[in-house]
């Protein structure tokens, strides 16, 4: 411990001298004084930069997201490009990037000094004068044909936390072996006064208004009733941006594609990287749209919806008669493998029934998402893609099978969707448009949401999931949750409340071990440290620690068959489904 304490005082001390700015030093001078956990958590290791970007706490020191470790990691990314692509970008024209930032704190500022980085190794940047959402940036590095494209954002992590994503030229996030290759070419960024910069260079052009019809023009293209595109909508709808780049977003998209009565929640309506009513911006947490329906609740709207600051992930409550609150209706919040069964099955309805559906279409989803949207693609006769959990993975199957097929719409189970190909990441934009539409069209119909997931299941099975996550900061906890999967793979579980455990896959060792016959064959997917578990009734356990924030994280799934909803009833089956998940975690222990 001694030995750690000294290295990290040396690396600090060193960030106490120039070319680091007076208020960095003052800071670390008192790290230095205080000592401690603190000093050695910001010190201890380089901040690292993932297989999509970087992501951290924000602060001084070596371990944390600030002027100086954006720019090395830029410096580093800024040498690969144009080692990879020349100077000339093998078109003539040199590389160049697209920059965009959301309302978190430091945003816009570490989004500058990105631009001046790239443009000191003469690299063009086109530079969003403004915040905006994370898939406009993967839209506009294709409309704008660039070499690679970086958001600045941590997504829905809580404030303290910053980050960024990079992009390549088909507008996906980087994927294996080309992450590789960046990862080598940031290290080799060890100090940073070998950093350039340019400040005020001309290699640095504001976009802006352009790019935002443009990026408008492709969601409403998507928009697929008839009835809608003609009359509008009066469907009465609570959003709520969570003080995010939805203000500029997606309320002009709604309204872009028809719905006239979108209510903005006042008080979450203004960006601000504090995130001041709210714990934690994250959809997926369902005291985050509280708020909305509060505000739903009082205007008797149709549907609640809420994104995340960077406008990745969308979250939705429906009213819900069964759930009166003060005598009035309540509302169900929907979580994302249910919105994604939505979604995917209005969706590829109406492909058909627009007579739009290309002679090899696939639907994707990740091996944590529900096998529900499976099943509703299955139904409709369409190939199902399953990749690793995160959309850089849908965007690289979408690559690799460019010209052979199309891909129609997916999502995974953290409230990401993507409605055709034009945006290569999740798109709630695009998604609160089309699950508006969704909605729009069951009102009419007389259903509501709820209606048609009933008919969902009635018709492909109801399937019922839950997510537990654990935090684990620092050292410490990175140790737990490494011991906690090694645990896993060494001594899977026989049986789980009572059904026999006959399938073990390890991503990380690439492997799926059929206990039943005795046998193993590959997963098909790239190493990933996962350990999924699937029993005799078709349960699914899932062990995953999260890419981009200190969390393990449990997945559980259960489903049941249209038969046994017919023989014993709807509300009866979803109870039991309910009863065998809470089985399931009490003897994981979650």
């Amino acid at each position: 411990m001694e030995e750690l304490e000294q290295r990290v005082r040396e690396r600090a001390l060193r960030w106490t001298q120039p070319p680091f700015d007076g208020e960095t030093r003052a800071e670390v001078e008192a790290l230095l004084a205080e000592g401690g956990e603190a000093l050695v958590e910001a010190f201890y290791t380089d901040l690292e930069f993932g297989t999509g970007g970087l992501r951290g706490l924000m602060g001084p020191g070596t371990n944390r997201m600030n002027d100086y470790t954006v720019a090395m990691a830029t410096e580093g990314l800024a040498r690969y490009i144009l080692q990879a692509v020349g100077a000339s970008g093998g078109t003539g024209a040199g590389p160049s990037v697209a920059v965009a930032y959301d309302s978190r704190l430091r945003s816009d500022r570490f989004a500058q000094v990105v631009a001046e980085v790239f443009a000191g190794s003469g690299i063009h940047v086109y530079l969003f004068e403004a915040l905006r959402p994370t898939p406009e940036l993967s839209f506009a590095v294709r409309h704008l044909g660039c070499t690679a494209g970086v958001v600045v954002t941590a997504s829905h992590n809580p404030k303290e936390y910053n980050g960024y994503k990079v992009y390549w030229s088909d507008g996906g996030q980087i994927v294996p072996p080309q992450d590789g290759g960046i990862l080598a070419s940031v290290r080799s960024v060890t100090d940073y006064t070998s950093v350039r910069r340019a400040p005020g260079s001309p290699h640095i052009e504001p976009i802006g208004e352009s790019v935002d019809r443009a990026y408008r023009s492709m969601v409403v293209d998507l928009c697929m009733d008839p009835e809608l595109r003609q009359a509008g909508s009066d469907l009465s709808i609570v959003y709520t941006p969570l003080h995010g780049t939805g203000a500029v977003s997606v309320v002009p998209a709604l309204q872009e594609a028809g719905f006239r009565r979108v209510h903005v929640v006042a008080s979450q309506a203004q960006p601000d990287g504090t995130f001041p009513t709210v714990h934690s911006p994250n959809p997926e947490e369902g005291a985050a749209l509280s708020e909305a329906i509060r505000c739903a609740r009082d205007l008797g709207a149709a549907l609640v919806m809420g994104t995340d600051p960077d406008s990745d992930r969308v979250g939705l409550a429906v009213p819900d008669p069964s759930r009166p609150t003060d005598g009035a209706p309540g509302f169900r919040l929907l979580n994302g493998n249910e919105t994604g069964a939505l979604l995917v099955d209005y969706v590829l309805r109406a492909t058909r029934s627009a007579g739009r559906m290309p002679a090899q279409p696939f639907v994707a989803k990740t091996i944590v998402t529900s096998e529900l949207i499976r099943a509703i693609a299955q139904a409709h006769g369409v190939e199902v893609v399953e990749t690793l959990t995160g959309f850089k993975w849908i965007a690289s199957a979408i690559r690799q099978r460019e010209g052979s097929a199309q891909f129609i719409v997916g999502g995974e189970e953290s409230y990401g969707y993507m409605i055709g190909d034009r945006v290569r990441d999740k798109d709630a934009v695009a998604s609160a448009c089309l699950l508006a539409e969704c909605a729009h069209v069951a009102a009419r119909e007389g259903t509501g949401l709820l209606g048609r997931l009933e008919r969902i299941h009635r018709t492909h099975g109801a399937y019922r999931e839950a997510l537990v996550s654990f935090e684990r900061t620092g050292r410490a906890g990175k140790a737990a949750i490494d011991a906690q999967m090694q645990a896993l793979r060494q001594d899977a579980p026989a049986t789980l409340a009572g059904e026999r455990v006959t399938e073990v896959r390890d991503f990380g060792a690439g492997i799926c071990f059929d206990r039943v016959q005795g046998t193993e064959r590959p997963t098909g997917l790239p190493a990933s440290n996962v350990v999924q578990l699937r029993t005799e009734r078709n349960s699914i356990i899932t062990a995953r620690p999260s890419g981009t924030e200190p969390k393990i994280k449990f997945y559980f799934s259960v489903c049941s068959t249209p038969q046994e909803i017919e023989a014993r009833g709807y509300d009866v089956v979803l109870q039991e489904l309910d009863a065998r998940i809470l089985a399931l975690r009490a003897e994981w222990g979650v």
